[in-house]
């Protein structure tokens, strides 16, 4: 198994224009179900071993391991298509197919938020492991996507903690509530007022909702919508008619409607400012086109900020993620060429394993043979005994773990397999062939954990009787599935 079965077939905003995202969008269920179509597909036709999808509102990625990636990517595209009614021809110009070394690097790219619409933005990383999560409910994925999407988790989270590509926020609304809670002070003390529904209004509820506003009204045209907004986020929905009592109440205005013109006029808020004894009213309109009228400027008391006002903080703010792109390409370096190494050492795990269980026969052979001289008058000194024991296994793992360590850069170099040959001809070990369906045991990762490799972290997750590893201690052996 090497790094050309790794196959990527997907879509994006880089290459599908929204209309064609929304056309070949997959909900959960869906999602579901496109896996299990292939992986069955897979198992009959022996071309898909294992998929799993990646499903977002701006991309539709599915990575799969197979020996025969263009017949894979062909049925890929095809199932898509099937499964959406429309013809594959109809797909394939949005489509972009990578394999091996630029597959993996992409997923990294992804997990760490440099492919995203909004760079650095941090939704990826959950919506990363629900794919991962997703396929191991299914059946879908094996060891080697497992490994691979965790690895692409890990590197994401990485990029988050060691550089600045997720801070300094990009998002109109949070902009929207950080300058509020530098206006108004503690949230916790104040009432805010959404206008809208959309996701914008949904971004800038949430924020608020971190901030612990005190109360948290939410209006739009349609009832529903509001009443949805308001039932996500601990709010209370009010209707349209209800908009001049709410401009009283309220510290804090977000309007982020779809309205084709503006929905609150300078009449409409100075009818308001004389209701509230003099307190202060702070605006924010993020809606384009705007929805408050800029003559409220006039009004004593009343501070409006629109996009022009928040977009020189979220241009800064871009500008510090940007900054941050190098260190994280440094780190997705980091995490690919590890994952390669692990990937090419799950190919010499098989004879290290029967060189360590050679060791131990040969151990456990002769200390029997000591004990019984050792042991003649004292049968039951359990003490000894042990203590044998110890220092063969002690002997053992000290001779073996040079070869181990070498066995495995000699596969990381490229060149594992005739070395793992040839050892197995120097010591007659026997060394099952690989399978194409490989997994990792928990009892082989022990094994070769105690032949000497490196083993610094714990052991990340582990699905059914699969347990996958980083490649500083690939603690696996191949088992046929």
């Amino acid at each position: 198994m090497d790094a050309s079965s790794i196959l990527l077939v997907g879509l994006s905003h880089h290459t599908a224009p929204i209309a064609v995202r929304e056309r070949f969008s997959f909900d959960a269920e869906g999602l579901r179900s496109l896996l299990s179509v292939l992986r069955s597909n897979g198992s009959e036709e022996c071309v898909l071993q294992e998929v799993t999808a990646l499903a977002t509102c701006n991309r539709l990625e599915v990575y799969a391991i197979s020996f025969e990636p263009t017949l894979a990517a062909h049925q890929i595209i095809g199932e898509i298509a099937r499964q959406r009614g429309t013809a594959q021809a109809e797909l394939t110009p949005y489509v972009y197919v990578k394999t091996g070394r630029p597959a993996i690097d992409h997923l990294f790219h992804v997990a760490s938020g440099l492919d995203s619409l909004i760079l650095g933005e941090a939704q990826i990383l959950g919506q990363v492991a629900d794919a991962y999560e997703t396929a191991q409910r299914c059946g879908a994925s094996g060891s080697i996507l497992a490994r691979l999407f965790q690895a692409a988790l890990h590197c994401g989270k990485r990029a988050r903690r060691e550089t600045a590509i997720s801070s300094y926020t990009t998002s109109v609304s949070h902009a929207a509530v950080k300058q509020a809670r530098a206006l108004l002070g503690d949230l916790s003390r104040c009432s805010a007022l959404i206008l809208g529904a959309g996701e914008m209004a949904e971004l800038a509820a949430a924020a608020l909702r971190q901030h612990r506003i005190a109360s948290l009204l939410c209006i739009n045209r349609t009832q529903a919508h509001a009443e949805q907004l308001a039932a996500q986020t601990g709010g209370r929905a009010l209707t349209w008619s209800q908009l001049d009592e709410a401009l009283v109440t309220a510290d804090l205005v977000i309007s982020a409607t779809a309205a084709p013109s503006m929905v609150l006029t300078a009449a409409t808020v100075a009818q308001a400012m004389r209701a509230r004894n003099g307190r202060p009213l702070v605006m924010f309109d993020i809606a384009h086109p705007r929805d408050i009228d800029p003559n409220v400027d006039a009004l004593p008391g009343v501070m409006r900020f629109d996009l022009d006002h928040l977009q020189h903080c979220i241009d800064a703010n871009l500008g510090r993620r940007q900054a941050a792109v190098p260190e994280v390409k440094a780190i997705i370096a980091e995490e690919s060429i590890a994952f390669m190494e692990w990937l090419a050492a799950r190919s010499v795990l098989p004879a290290v394993v029967a060189l360590r269980r050679r060791g131990e026969a040969i151990a456990q052979q002769e200390t029997e043979r000591t004990l019984r001289r050792l042991l003649h008058k004292h049968p039951d000194d359990e003490r000894i005994r042990q203590e044998v024991k110890r220092l063969a296994a002690r002997i053992v793992a000290k001779l073996l773990h040079e070869p181990t360590v070498r066995l495995k850069a000699r596969a990381a170099n490229g060149d594992g397999a005739s070395f793992a040959q040839a050892l197995a001809e120097l010591f007659e070990l026997e060394i099952p062939a690989p399978s194409s369906a490989l997994s990792v045991t928990t009892a082989g990762a022990r094994e070769y954990r105690e032949s000497g490799a490196n083993h610094h972290s714990p052991l990340l997750s582990a699905s059914n009787d699969a347990a996958f590893f980083y490649p500083e201690h690939c603690n696996g052996v191949y088992a046929h599935e």
